[in-house]
């Protein structure tokens, strides 16, 4: 299957390198669901209230390797990918890498832990164009940035599962990767994690 490859070739080109920064605690290991609904503005309008939701959905498999671990901050480096397929006004498969900067030290943790997960520049693949995605030219890309912001939130007393609210978006980082006058896709996701 061409997405096995895709997927193994990403996996592979990210995990090789980034695991020799790894630390010598043994790293966390994590697979996940999740499920969203596309809407119109980038992250910064969706957070600010300004999106609107349209008939276009993502349900995606993901998983992750924490591959660094501060010793003194309570920061990680995790690689996470995502394997999706979406429906709606278009059908196409999407696969996406990046490596994820997690943030544990929110004040208050302790009754209510929460983590931020920051992913600004990662690599996204369509296994076609999405009309949601084409410029006024008509033209668009299937690989672009992958960028992810997420709020996890770990249940249970040994953090094994995981709630999450996902921002999943893919852009041409202002038109660095084209210019076709897209902004890519945005989904609001909800998920669930399994931590080992």
């Amino acid at each position: 299957m061409m997405w096995m490859r895709v997927w193994r070739a990403f996996v592979c080109a990210w995990v090789a390198p980034l695991s020799m920064m790894a630390s010598a605690e043994a790293p966390d290991w994590s697979v996940g669901l999740y499920a969203g609904q596309y809407h119109d503005t980038e992250p910064a309008g969706f957070l600010m209230g300004r999106s609107h939701f349209q008939n276009q959905y993502l349900l995606a498999w993901t998983a992750s390797k924490t591959v660094w671990r501060s010793s003194t901050w309570p920061l990680a480096v995790e690689l996470d990918g995502m394997l999706g397929q979406q429906w709606g006004q278009a059908t196409l498969g999407e696969v996406a890498v990046a490596p994820v900067l997690r943030w544990s030290g929110w004040p208050g943790r302790d009754p209510w832990p929460v983590d931020l997960r920051l992913a600004p520049l990662g690599v996204s693949y369509t296994s076609s164009v999405s009309p949601l995605e084409r410029g006024p030219d008509g033209k668009g890309s299937q690989t672009l940035n992958f960028l992810m912001i997420e709020v996890a939130v770990p249940s249970g007393k040994k953090n094994h599962h995981e709630w999450f609210a996902r921002l999943h978006h893919r852009c041409t980082i202002y038109d660095l990767i084209n210019n076709h006058g897209a902004n890519g896709e945005d989904f609001f996701a909800l998920g669930w994690r399994r931590r080992f």
